[in-house]
């Protein structure tokens, strides 16, 4: 076991476990040392670059659709969507310095400063995924504000006992729940990971079914929002086995959790955005030509043709 991890360690092109982060990387050096260790320690290179470059690209996407984003929002004025896209852009920007400063986890000094970026991240994310899940539960496009105060203080409670929960065992138990190794003093942390994989498969597993049942019509008729239950019900459960590979001390496990991860941080928000807003936008379009259309019609742009 430890041999696999010596070898897994000297690729830079590999996924593998993290060095210990009491001994590492070194709060100082120089300007080029720090940008090897930035792009190369800790979990090599392909592991930072695929979520340096990931969360750069879709936050620079959000930045170019921005101005139009906005204007069909405020014509929109779908208050969930309004809201949905803020908490998105400040996720974005959450995970976009979580994957920037993966070289925290490794260096001493930064595992406080890495537990709490870290936890924010997964929470916001998680908020966004909670919400997700109470918008579908609701079965239509609501857009009232009611619908809005509804599904954000179902997920606003769900992730703060989430919050709570990891904070202790973070903080107050001293479990490293945000830094990564296999080492076998952290068998609570892996098996808290596995239930937290479990409830998210479950869960996942629940909507599924009952897009596969008679219980398919309480759902949105989109096929996107059954592909996006598809992937993260996948996802989830490749997690949840992972986790318990690791439980168990199996190498693969930790590599295969860590793929996840990557996977995780680098594609998930782009995936909200295509299932949930890019089809809202669309429709947006399609009626902003309309409402153009009219109005040019109203002004008598049209009147040569009849003529």
């Amino acid at each position: 076991m430890r041999n696999f991890y010596r070898e897994s360690q000297e690729s830079p092109f590999s996924i593998p476990v993290s060095q210990n982060p009491h001994s590492s990387l070194k709060g100082s050096g120089s300007l080029g040392s720090g940008l090897h260790n930035w792009l190369f320690e800790c979990h090599g290179f392909l592991h930072n670059l695929t979520l340096i470059v990931a969360s750069l690209a879709f936050v620079l996407y959000l930045a170019f659709q921005a101005k139009m984003s906005v204007r069909k929002l405020s014509h929109g004025r779908s208050y969930i969507m309004i809201a949905y896209y803020g908490c998105l852009w400040l996720v974005s920007l959450l995970n976009l310095a979580w994957c920037f400063f993966q070289a925290w986890e490794c260096t001493a000094g930064k595992e406080l400063t890495w537990d709490v970026l870290s936890l924010f991240t997964s929470s916001g994310m998680l908020f966004l995924e909670v919400s997700l899940i109470a918008f579908l539960l609701q079965g239509n496009y609501a857009s009232s504000l009611e619908a809005l105060t509804r599904t954000f203080a179902v997920s606003a409670l769900i992730v703060g006992v989430d919050i709570l929960l990891k904070a202790i065992y973070t903080f107050g138990l001293g479990i490293p729940l945000f830094i990564d190794s296999n080492e076998e003093q952290h068998q609570m942390k892996w098996s808290l990971w596995v239930v937290h994989r479990l409830v998210l498969t479950a869960v996942y597993g629940f909507i599924l079914f009952m897009y596969l049942s008679k219980q398919r019509e309480r759902l949105p008729a989109r096929p996107a929002f059954y592909k996006y239950i598809v992937i993260m019900f996948i996802l989830n459960a490749l997690a949840l086995f992972a986790c318990g590979l690791t439980v168990n001390g199996t190498g693969f496990g930790f590599w295969l959790y860590s793929t996840t991860i990557v996977c995780y941080h680098a594609f998930y928000l782009p995936l909200l955005y295509i299932t949930f807003l890019a089809d809202f936008f669309q429709e947006e379009d399609l009626h902003l030509e309309n409402v153009y259309y009219s109005e040019m019609k109203d002004a008598g742009f049209f009147d040569a043709d009849w003529e």
